[in-house]
């Protein structure tokens, strides 16, 4: 008798347990994912949502991702960082140069003629940042920080092949040191997201826009121009914009060890160097394409006439340099030369 009541009571117990494991499985924790270019951009399609269902998959469905693209979480382009902090986003894809000189030191990949390769440039910006982008980035957890393809001039009327052709154009830019460049070379900088510019095109009130390949399909942006200006083949490329993928700082901490370390296994400059060589290569060949299918016109820039660009730009080095010491950071000049020093290194080692 005594043992079949040892034996009953085990049983209970067994039941007991596993009645009340059934009642509280693992959390799931599901991330809400903000960015401001559609569900079928190259962005999404092939960048964040392959990067989510890896961890999705490596964690066995205990994270889980729930995108809102275009801004569907409300807000501006540039407040996605600033959402990520306040937590109303987890993750957000966002570009910095949105926000002026609030991110200045991840500036420095913005300037122009700073970078020939996507690839190797979001590497040495993934580097740069670890040593000394913390301040910049309280109160977020950096997961990616990457470069587009290179901005393309883009013009409705009229093909950009000097200088001269510059003059009074009206054109669109994303950031301020994209609008000083305009200005320097005699445009006229129009600073605005991305979403307006087509009908703006349309409208006539722009005559062109600054903006890399890989967003031109995203918002058939070739359907409102004619001409498309690259820099001279084997020169460094004309500017590119930096993106960064991002998550509250508090989230992240909040998540047991083990779903942090298959967010890091997936993140960082692995992620950052694949971001850059998908804009390298997909995305640049494919919205060119689009654009000469079109019967656009496709120009490069003389290497002569880029070399003179390329004296005119060097002004910003300078301002760059007054900008971050004015911020407080020491020796901008030693911080440019690092960060340059880190482009050489990973262009050495890029894929192309």
């Amino acid at each position: 008798m005594k043992n079949l009541r040892s034996t009953l009571a085990a049983l209970c117990l067994s039941t007991g347990l596993a009645a009340h494991a059934a009642a509280t499985p693992e959390a799931v924790v599901t991330l809400k994912v903000h960015h401001f270019l559609p569900n079928d951009s190259l962005t999404q399609r092939e960048l964040i949502q392959p990067w989510a269902d890896r961890i999705s998959r490596e964690s066995g469905g205990r994270i889980r991702f729930h995108f809102f693209p275009a801004m569907q979480l409300g807000g501006k382009p540039a407040q996605l960082l600033d959402q990520a902090r306040s937590g109303s986003a987890d993750v957000v894809w966002a570009l910095p140069g949105y926000n002026g000189g609030a991110y200045p030191l991840t500036g420095a990949f913005e300037l122009p003629f700073m970078n020939r390769s996507a690839e190797a440039s979001s590497q040495a910006l993934w580097d740069f940042l670890a040593r000394h982008g913390q301040r910049e980035y309280q109160g977020v957890q950096l997961l990616a920080t990457h470069l587009t393809d290179s901005v393309v001039l883009h013009s409705r009327k009229q093909p950009i092949r000097s200088q001269a052709d510059l003059a009074g154009l009206k054109l669109r830019t994303a950031n301020h040191v994209q609008s000083r460049l305009i200005e320097l070379l005699g445009g006229q900088p129009q600073a605005m997201p991305i979403n307006p510019v087509p009908a703006a095109l349309a409208r006539g009130l722009l005559d062109g826009a600054a903006v890399p390949w890989d967003v031109v399909g995203s918002v058939k942006l070739q359907e409102r121009v004619k001409y498309h200006t690259e820099m001279a083949e084997g020169m460094p490329k004309l500017m590119h914009p930096v993106l960064v993928l991002a998550m509250n700082k508090a989230r992240y901490d909040s998540l047991p060890a083990d779903l942090r370390q298959i967010i890091d296994a997936n993140s960082g400059r692995a992620l950052s160097a694949r971001a850059g060589r998908l804009w390298d290569t997909r995305a640049l060949e494919a919205d060119r394409q689009l654009a000469r299918e079109r019967g656009n016109q496709v120009i490069f820039l003389d290497a002569a006439e880029q070399q003179r660009w390329m004296a005119i730009a060097g002004k910003l080095d300078d301002e760059w340099v007054a900008e971050v010491e004015g911020q407080g950071y020491a020796d901008g000049a030693a911080l440019l030369q690092e960060a340059r020093q880190l482009v050489a290194k990973y262009n050495g080692q890029a894929a192309r």
